[in-house]
Parts: C-alpha cells; sequence; structure tokens
C-alpha cells in the first residue's frame, strides 16, 4: 500500500512551480486544477488539487486555515540541497536546522505558499 497525500491549494500551477523549485520534483500530470508531483525517484510525493475543483467536500472551503492539523513530513537525503533551493529564492523558514530530540535527526521547518506546514528531516528508517 502508499498513501498519495492530496492537499488543496489555491493556484496549481503556482504552487507545483514552487515545489519543483524547492524539492526538485517532477510534474506528472500538470493543470490548473491538478497536478501529480515526482520524487527524483519517480515516486509519486504529493499532489495539488485546486480548492472547489470537482467538489471533493474537505476541499470546499478555501477560506478556512488550510493545513490544522497537519504536518507533511518529508524524510530526505536531500535536505542540504532543499535548504539550499529556499534560501537561493528568499523564502523564509519557521524553524532553522536543529536536532530533533525525538528522531536524532537534523530537521527544519517551514509553510509553503498556502500555509502548510513542512518539515524536512534527514532520512531515516522509522524503528518504532
Amino acid at each position: 500500500m502508499q498513501i498519495d497525500p492530496i492537499i488543496a491549494v489555491k493556484d496549481v500551477e503556482e504552487s507545483s512551480k514552487w515545489y519543483r523549485a524547492v524539492f526538485g520534483f517532477t510534474s506528472m500530470h500538470g493543470g490548473s486544477e491538478f497536478d501529480v508531483l515526482l520524487s527524483k525517484e519517480g515516486k509519486i510525493s504529493l499532489c495539488l488539487h485546486k480548492w472547489g475543483a470537482h467538489e471533493h467536500p474537505t476541499m470546499q472551503h478555501p477560506d478556512l486555515v488550510p493545513g490544522n492539523g497537519l504536518i507533511l513530513y518529508f524524510r530526505t537525503r536531500s535536505m542540504e540541497e532543499i535548504r539550499q533551493n529556499l534560501r537561493a529564492l528568499n523564502y523564509p523558514v519557521a524553524e532553522e536546522v536543529g536536532l530533533n530530540p525525538n528522531s536524532l535527526k537534523r530537521e527544519f521547518s517551514l509553510r509553503d505558499p498556502d500555509g502548510y506546514y513542512l518539515t524536512i528531516s534527514e532520512f531515516h528508517e522509522f524503528a518504532g
């Protein structure tokens, strides 16, 4: 089984452009209502869906704060590259790189252009 997270965004094309610039994703689908973003390994990492399109019940109210109760947690071997991409874009982070006392891995956090909270962590396997 695999989960393909879908988040509602105001502008699919602009959000796709941002995620591609920051994470090095590629677009598999493209378009103004929906996009599928692939990792460098060709795996689905994130899907972007326009608020209000296709009548999905949880994507009807863009006036609500997006992402309440959600953290998009990226475990990656490219953490430094992603941080450098953000610096090149002059994009702010919420928490600079530091050691997570639970995972004992370095990570940093930020909000994407739609307000979703992202944590970027050094790659690790969950040990239970």
